[in-house]
C-alpha cells in the first residue's frame, strides 16, 4: 500500500480515514477538495490536472477521493489500493449534516478560505443535498471501476460499516 485511493459518498468519512492512514503509513496525504477548490467564491483549480499528476508521479501518496471527472481515470490508473467506504444513507447522512451544520454555525474555512453558509443550503450544491442526491449514483460508479479490467490489480478493501474500518485502521502501523 503505497499510492492509495480512499473512495466513498460524500461525508462516509474518506478524509478522515485518509489522513489516519497516511500517518500510520507515513504517506503524504493530499484533499482533493483542497486541490480542486482553490480560491473564495469555491474557485476551481485550472490546473488541477497537472497538479494530480505531479502528486501521484510521486512513488507514496494518499488521496481521498474517487477523483473528479477530469482526473479519475489517471487517478485510478496510478494507484494500487482502493480502500471503499461503502456506508447507507443511514451512516452518511446524519454524518453530513453534524459536518455541515458545525462549519456553518462556528464559520469555519475550507477549501480555499470559502465557508458554508445558511444561504449554501439551499442550493442543491451544498454536501447535505450533494449527499443525499448523489448517494446511489456514485456507489454504482465506484462498484463499476472496481470491477473494470483496467482496474483489477488494485487492492480493494470494502468496508460497509464504520466499525469495520475501524477495525481495519487499528491493525496497520
Amino acid at each position: 500500500m503505497e499510492r492509495i485511493l480512499v473512495v466513498g459518498v460524500t461525508g462516509a468519512g474518506k478524509s478522515t480515514l485518509a489522513r489516519a492512514v497516511g500517518e500510520r503509513l507515513d504517506l503524504p496525504y493530499y484533499e482533493m477538495d483542497a486541490l480542486y477548490f482553490t480560491g473564495p467564491d469555491w474557485t476551481v483549480n485550472e490546473g488541477l490536472i497537472d497538479e494530480v499528476q505531479r502528486l501521484t508521479s510521486e512513488p507514496r501518496w494518499i488521496i481521498d477521493s474517487i477523483g473528479s471527472p477530469e482526473v479519475r481515470d489517471p487517478l485510478w490508473e496510478k494507484a494500487d489500493t482502493v480502500i471503499r467506504l461503502d456506508y447507507t444513507r443511514r451512516v452518511i447522512m446524519p454524518r453530513v449534516l453534524r459536518r455541515s451544520l458545525r462549519r456553518t454555525v462556528i464559520r469555519e474555512s475550507i477549501f480555499g478560505g470559502n465557508r458554508e453558509t445558511w444561504a449554501g443550503w439551499l442550493s442543491r450544491e451544498h454536501p447535505v443535498w450533494w449527499a443525499w442526491s448523489q448517494h446511489a449514483g456514485r456507489r454504482r460508479e465506484i462498484e463499476r471501476r472496481i470491477g473494470d479490467p483496467r482496474f483489477a490489480p488494485l487492492t480493494t478493501h470494502r468496508f460497509a460499516r464504520p466499525d469495520d474500518a475501524e477495525t481495519w485502521l487499528a491493525t496497520l502501523g
